[in-house]
């Protein structure tokens, strides 16, 4: 695999007789987000742990910056800034406390971290909050804090577990907004776990997780195309009639319980044409395309689909 920001090849971890990341393997170059997406227990800590060097794969690599994790991990651990699922700032310490601890963990000197703190804090709108301790702040705050602590030394990469989780729609919002900032202003490349499906839209590149391994992979739009048409879904006096005569016209269209379904590309410019061809008096009508839900709920039915054919 090409190294990049980060590159993942063939990683596999096992806990005793379970294997809990199976063979996955992606990358990603400098300045780009990738979402990790998958439910609790499909693999995503597991494999974020061995790529912070929390713990070894028992096979496979993975690469920060060209430094492979086991055998160079201070060098790859200097490209790489973390923000754990738990809370790891000391509350009972000041905003810039908790950071001075940080730069002095990476051996920054006291001119160069005095620097970077202040910047740090005046671009993510908490140079008023320096002298807060960490306790008092919101959990909106306190992770903003955290993502300060770990950009301080200069990372080419930033990983989060879960960063969201327990904050509220506004705050969840502020974030991806300074993430996204990082990526365009500075070139930092993000990798992040989440269980948001909206929360994946954020990423350049999707890696969906089932059962420890990669079941989809892509941008979101190339997700989403993978999956049926679009549709318009009808509602009429007479749904039965209404789905005979658009079928008649060429239409692919089903009845289904709530009214009929027509599959069709750019369903915007048709709505017309298809109410007209539908022949009967419409109650409702929408337009309705591929979401982030609907590639998950596929990504999970095909994989136990494969998984029972193996077992077969």
């Amino acid at each position: 695999m090409t190294d990049g920001a980060f590159a993942i090849d063939e990683v596999t971890v096992r806990y005793g007789q379970r294997t809990a990341v199976d063979r996955v393997s992606f990358a990603s170059p400098p300045a780009r987000i990738t979402a990790l997406l998958g439910h609790n227990g499909a693999g995503k800590s597991s494999l974020l742990s061995v790529l912070t060097t929390v713990r070894a794969a028992e096979a496979g690599t993975v690469r920060i910056f060209g430094h492979n994790v086991r055998r160079e991990a201070t060098a790859a651990r200097r490209w790489l800034g973390v923000v754990f699922q738990e809370p790891t700032l000391d509350p009972e310490l000041s905003v810039e406390r908790n950071l001075w601890f940080h730069a002095r963990l990476f051996g920054m000197s006291r001119a160069d971290a005095q620097v970077r703190i202040a910047a740090s804090l005046m671009s993510f709108g908490l140079a008023d909050r320096a002298r807060t301790e960490v306790g008092e702040l919101s959990g909106g705050l306190a992770r903003r804090v955290e993502i300060v602590r770990a950009l301080l030394h200069g990372p080419g990469l930033l990983v989060l577990d879960e960063p969201t989780a327990g904050l509220d729609p506004g705050t969840r919002r502020q974030v991806w907004d300074d993430l996204r900032r990082l990526r365009r202003d500075a070139g930092v490349a993000v990798l992040y776990s989440t269980h948001y499906m909206e929360e994946a839209e954020f990423a350049d590149q999707i890696v969906i997780l089932n059962e420890g391994r990669v079941v989809r992979r892509g941008t979101p739009a190339e997700l989403k195309a993978g999956l049926a048409a679009a549709s318009i879904e009808l509602s009429t006096h007479d749904d039965d009639l209404a789905c005979g005569r658009l079928a008649a016209a060429g239409y692919d269209a089903t009845r289904q319980a709530a009214g009929v379904v027509v599959r069709c590309d750019d369903p915007e410019r048709h709505v017309a044409v298809v109410v007209g061809a539908a022949g009967v008096d419409v109650r409702t009508v929408a337009v309705r395309r591929p979401t982030m839900d609907d590639v998950y709920l596929e990504a999970g039915a095909a994989s136990t689909r494969a998984r029972n054919g193996s077992h077969a």
